[in-house]
């Protein structure tokens, strides 16, 4: 299960860094591959990296109107970029990987808040992610 772990923290890291630079997730995601193909200090992009990032550009609006309908009190451009992403992601897994169970795409959520963000962040995405497995078989719609 490591080898997940490292493509969810991977592809976190590639949302974070579209968010931050104001950048297609797609564009940061081929920036990603191209040097890591042109340079071996870098980690190669690993296929469920890419299918974690491009199933979130997928349905990025879907995804963001989600948070922005069940994250109360908190607008999606007010929240923690480190929290915005960690639930994006999440969100996506959770919703649309049927491969992997609820309960890891949660747990894994909120394993990189605990790495990445505040100290009360892993209670609110597992609260917001926790929300989303309740509704989800009504979460799918385009």
């Amino acid at each position: 299960m490591a080898a997940r772990s490292n493509s969810r923290k991977r592809a976190f890291q590639i949302l974070f860094e579209a968010d931050q630079r104001g950048a297609a997730v797609l564009d940061v995601l081929a920036d990603w591959i191209r040097h890591s193909r042109s340079d071996d200090r870098q980690p190669p992009v690993n296929e469920y990296t890419m299918q974690l990032v491009e199933g979130y550009a997928e349905h990025v609006a879907r995804i963001d109107e989600l948070i922005e309908t069940y994250a109360v009190d908190w607008d999606l451009d007010r929240m923690p970029a480190a929290d915005r992403n960690i639930v994006r992601l999440g969100a996506y897994e959770l919703i649309w990987e049927d491969g992997t169970p609820d309960a890891v795409a949660i747990d894994e959520a909120v394993q990189l808040a605990k790495e990445f963000s505040t100290d009360e962040s892993p209670a609110f995405i597992n609260g917001l992610l926790g929300r989303f497995k309740e509704l989800k078989p009504g979460l799918r719609r385009a």
